[in-house]
């Protein structure tokens, strides 16, 4: 029995297969849309932290947390509507859906943050680790609720 097998060059690359899938996609650019919010997140955070005074900033780390993944969101919710999930749905009802995902995963980050906190202080290391704890849950809710497609 003679197998026909095609040339590496002439096999479809993984890569290529990968990119034609449009959930893939949509999670590449969710993932290009969240680093520019996280850029945003940062910009905040630390000026919020830098203006807050060293003696108080364990004390307003949760406010400071807060508006900078608010900032963070809002940015995220905008790029994520016009180019990750293309919607054209009722904007306002997508923007409180894509808002309850974001306090959902803002307390999954303050819930994050006050377990490491203790071991790395409140300032940009927890803020790393909780800001990283909400993506996947994020991606998920919003593609399959916030966004989805019309049946």
């Amino acid at each position: 029995m003679e197998r026909d097998i095609a040339p590496p060059a002439a096999r479809p690359h993984i890569a290529r297969r990968l990119a034609q899938r449009r959930g893939v996609r949509q999670f590449v650019k969710f993932g290009i849309v969240g680093a520019s919010g996280f850029v945003v997140n940062l910009i905040v955070f630390t000026v919020l932290q830098t203006t807050t005074p060293r003696d108080v900033q364990a004390a307003h780390y949760t406010l400071n947390y807060s508006i900078s993944f608010l900032a963070g969101g809002v940015s995220n919710y905008f790029l994520n509507r016009a180019w990750t999930f293309r919607s054209s749905a009722h904007p306002v009802r997508q923007g409180m859906q894509f808002l309850a995902v974001s306090f959902v995963a803002l307390l999954v980050g303050l819930g994050v943050s006050h377990v490491v906190v203790p071991y790395l202080g409140p300032g940009h290391k927890t803020w790393f680790v909780a800001t990283l704890s909400g993506i996947v849950v994020n991606f998920f809710v919003n593609k399959y609720w916030t966004f989805r497609e019309p049946a």
